[in-house]
């Protein structure tokens, strides 16, 4: 019996034994293939992918979502030479802001990185005219914020801008139309780049938000400009660019915790002061070639100009050691490692009207031209700027001459917007529209299907008197589009009545005519009678000065953006500088100027007003205006 016991029970704690490793077994089987991750780890993954696809969607398109995004990468880098990359991937897309996005920016309070970035910024383009001063100011920013990953390790490209060295007895030649017919227009580009050299009137007391100023007379004090948008509460981020940053999150509310600071109007950078000679060259007086070589023998480094665009194609052929910062662009731009081009072009105003109507959420746009091979340029380089940023073809429809709009408009016969879609290819012509229909009084057939939102006008002061309301003529208020006219509208004398009649209606201009600094629009017009025309091209020469003590990072192609007296200036493939225009908007009888404005409530986003009450003007207009497009 007892064997048959003893091998029952042996029989049983093997029985048990295999029961318990079953079960441990079961307890420690791996899941089966397929099933979605859990761990820690998978999540971090996931973030990642998340963050990088953020990256990945905007397509080199700078934004607030994509800094963040890196931001959030950074933690996650594998090793120092792939946090170096997100560093210097940081400030690239910081550094590609344009000063509308940074005066919408909105932040949260506890967003320390992001802010001590924004300060970082602030920090360089406050201090780049002077590189010792840019130096301090890093190093100070290093110790507010030493946690922040550019403390440790500066992106790349400002290192190199810090240690560049610079040529403090750099020699400058001004190549300028000095006589002959350009003589005025070379005038006042000298006049600006020698003023801008000994350095420029401040801005008046800081404005208060109910006072307001008269674009109309240059006999105006600072307090006339208002700022509705002077408020803040708690810490308030530096300014950057000419603009304040407000701190709260508009595109996630939700996040919105702590406090905010509200944004601030467009001002005019300072710009660097020195000794560097400058020795002056009348390009109408010999061939440019000559004068090229002459001023190689004299010692200069660096050409400022020539400003005529034949004369500008000519360097192209022109073998020099040479750097050039020329003063216009050629129609076919074809680079040089030792040419940089600035320009008051049409083209350029074009290029930033379009960046401002779509940033308004218009979907539709007609370009009004003049029947020129100007109108016809303008058109072009507006509608492929459109198509760059995602829009459909823009239209195109010319007027004719004011004796011609006048015959239409005595007859009762106002304005049909309509128009034709713009080929930007370069092989056909901008608009293939018969002769018979290019009269405004005819409509052109639109090849879209969708109504016409917004019109973009091309034309001086005196045209537009007549354009405007031959479009309210023709068109009933409930269908009326968004109206927006470029600089060459815009004149010193335009009375009251012109004011009013272009109710509505939004223009650009340079900075300098925005009344952003009173002082320096003062002396500008002592110095032109009060001629627009001339006042802009002497707010281009102050910026050529502030450019040319720049060069070097102007080839490196580097992020630079400046707020000159011509417009937000940034560089672009092959050394071209890029502008962007402040703009105004008539609102009964007053002049407002435009604090990024947004197409759901334009009224509120209003930051200061140029107000009109006054119709005469301090400085008597002695000179004739004329058009900046005979430069081109």
């Amino acid at each position: 019996m007892l064997p048959s016991i003893f091998v029952r029970f042996k029989t049983g704690l093997v029985c048990s034994a295999l029961l318990t490793t079953m079960i441990i077994a079961g307890c420690t089987t791996p899941k089966p293939q397929g099933q979605p991750p859990s761990g820690p780890q998978d999540k971090i993954s996931a973030e990642i992918n998340r963050y990088q696809a953020i990256i990945d969607a905007a397509d080199n398109h700078p934004s607030l979502d994509v800094i963040r995004a890196y931001i959030a990468l950074e933690p996650h880098a594998v090793n120092e030479t792939a946090r170096q990359k997100n560093i210097d991937d940081t400030w690239q897309v910081l550094t590609h802001l344009t000063s509308q996005q940074l005066s919408e920016l909105v932040i949260n309070a506890n967003e320390y990185t992001l802010q001590g970035w924004l300060d970082l910024l602030n920090a360089y383009q406050t201090n780049k005219q002077d590189q010792d001063k840019l130096r301090s100011a890093i190093r100070d920013w290093q110790i507010r914020y030493p946690d922040n990953p550019a403390a440790r390790s500066l992106p790349a490209a400002l290192q190199q801008i810090l240690f560049t060295p610079t040529d403090r007895q750099a020699s400058i030649g001004l190549f300028l139309p000095l006589s002959g017919q350009a003589k005025a227009f070379g005038e006042a580009i000298r006049q600006g780049f020698l003023d801008a050299q000994k350095g420029l009137p401040q801005p008046e007391l800081p404005v208060s938000a109910n006072d307001s100023a008269n674009v109309n007379s240059v006999n105006t004090r600072a307090s006339d400009i208002g700022n509705t948008n002077n408020t803040t509460t708690g810490d308030t981020i530096r300014a950057v660019a000419g603009t304040d940053m407000a701190n709260a999150d508009t595109e996630n509310p939700e996040n919105n915790s702590g406090d905010t600071s509200t944004v601030a109007q467009f001002t005019i950078s300072p710009v660097p002061v020195n000794d560097h000679p400058v020795k002056i060259y009348d390009t109408s007086s010999q061939p440019l070639a000559n004068l090229l070589a002459q001023a190689e023998q004299d010692g200069v480094t660096l050409v400022v100009g020539p400003l005529l665009k034949p004369q500008v194609e000519q360097l192209a052929q022109i073998n020099t050691p040479l750097e050039i910062l020329a003063l216009n662009k050629p129609d076919i731009l074809q680079p040089h490692s030792n040419i940089c081009y600035f320009s008051l072009s049409p083209e350029d105003e074009a290029k930033s009207a379009a960046l401002h109507i779509w940033h308004q959420q218009k979907h539709n746009p007609l370009v009004l031209v003049p029947r020129t091979v100007l109108g016809d340029r303008v058109a072009k380089a507006f509608a492929a700027e459109w198509q760059k940023l995602g829009g459909s073809n823009a239209l195109q429809q010319s007027f004719g001459t004011t004796t011609e709009m006048r015959q239409s408009m005595n007859r009762g016969v106002g304005i049909r917007l309509s128009g034709t879609p713009i080929s930007v290819s370069t092989s056909t012509p901008a608009i293939d529209e018969p002769q018979a229909n290019k009269n405004l009084s005819v409509a052109v057939t639109s090849t879209s299907g969708e109504q016409i939102d917004a019109v973009y006008i091309v034309a001086t002061t005196d045209e537009l008197a007549l354009i405007k309301p031959m479009i309210d003529m023709a068109i009933s208020s409930r269908k009326k589009p968004a109206l927006y006219a470029n600089s060459r509208s815009n004149k010193a004398d335009a009375g009251p009545d012109f004011r009013l009649e272009m109710d509505g209606m939004q223009f650009s201009d340079v900075p300098l005519l925005t009344g952003t600094n009173i002082p320096l629009m003062k002396q500008a017009a002592n110095k032109f009678g009060n001629d627009y025309s001339l006042m802009r091209l002497y707010a281009m020469g102050i910026d050529a000065w502030s450019l040319a003590n720049h060069f070097a990072q102007l080839q490196q192609g580097i992020g630079f953006n400046m707020n000159g007296a011509s417009g937000e200036l940034s560089i672009t493939e092959g050394c071209t500088i890029s502008r962007q225009l402040p703009w105004m908007q008539f609102n009964n009888g007053r002049i407002m100027v435009e604090s990024r404005m947004t197409a759901n409530n334009p009224a509120d986003n209003t930051d200061s007003t140029i107000n009109s009450t006054a119709d005469s003007v301090s400085v008597q207009n002695t000179n004739k205006n004329i058009a900046i497009q005979s430069v081109q």
